[in-house]
């Protein structure tokens, strides 16, 4: 007699969104080629898998036994799904072109770091690769660019946890350059953290207190409001890490992050109807 228990749970995902990627995973296989019935899974199933990781951080290890598939497969599985759910993320342009379509008055830029279990990864001068100083942990640093409200419009690839926002702002194709055409041509500016100074005739950020002065009146005026306006941009980070406990610790190859992120972004566009 078997020891094992069975249990029926319910996936928190509007099935609107199943079936979206369902669709996605189907166009991919018959891109490939693929026969019908040489998967282990059909496109249905195995968009439930990927979303159960996404939303519930379900291991890997424990969405194949509930599948029946190899652990290899389940990982193949997962990282296909991530892939073609990323392929639909707004680019950049797309993103910009939505926030003055919308009204915005100005954008978000902020950078969040997303822990991850692997370590001991060799940098530069011997430095380890993705451990964050800042944070005090093992993570992937990425950039995401937000509206007013705090609704993420655009992420950026993942750069190692060491780097600070304003290299991997600038590493970052093309995103500099496009914040200042929107500046120039549409007079959207982008508010940042002090992480930014001085990054971009684009960007605006509190003033920095100078070694051994103060602050004028007026600098602490503006500093008061810029962080007040700019505070609402956690938000979007906060959006992402708490709609996906995939986020809050990564266990794949870190490299993965940034693809992780834009299929969350995804997701979450899906899931509150701004999917266009």
């Amino acid at each position: 007699m078997s020891n094992s228990v069975t249990y029926t749970a319910v996936l928190d995902v509007q099935r609107e969104t199943v079936e979206f990627l369902s669709g996605l995973l189907a166009g991919h296989r018959a891109n490939l080629g693929t026969r019908a019935g040489t998967r282990a899974l059909g496109p249905f199933n195995q968009a439930v898998l990927v979303l159960r990781w996404f939303l519930d951080g379900t291991r890997v290890r424990q969405l194949a036994a509930d599948n029946a598939i190899g652990k290899s497969t389940a990982y193949d599985y997962l990282h296909e799904g991530i892939d073609v759910m990323a392929a639909q993320a707004p680019d950049l342009a797309t993103a910009l072109a939505e926030a003055q379509r919308d009204g915005a008055g100005h954008l978000n830029l902020d950078g969040t770091v997303l822990r991850t279990d692997r370590v001991a990864t060799p940098g530069p001068n011997g430095a380890d690769l993705w451990w964050s100083g800042k944070h005090k942990h093992h993570g992937g640093n990425v950039q995401v660019l937000s509206d007013p409200e705090g609704w993420p419009l655009w992420t950026s690839p993942v750069r190692p946890g060491r780097e600070h926002d304003t290299i991997c702002a600038k590493a970052a194709d093309g995103l500099l350059a496009m914040l200042e055409q929107v500046a120039t041509e549409q007079g959207l500016l982008t508010l940042t953290d002090l992480g930014y100074e001085n990054l971009s005739p684009a960007v605006r950020h509190p003033v920095k207190k100078p070694k051994g002065g103060e602050l004028t009146i007026k600098q602490k005026a503006y500093n008061q409001l810029i962080r007040g306006i700019h505070g609402v941009a956690e938000r979007a980070n906060s959006l992402l890490k708490t709609t996906f406990k995939a986020l809050r610790r990564v266990s794949l190859n870190p490299w993965r992050i940034g693809a992780i992120v834009k299929a969350a972004h995804v997701l979450l566009r899906l899931e509150h109807g701004r999917h266009t």
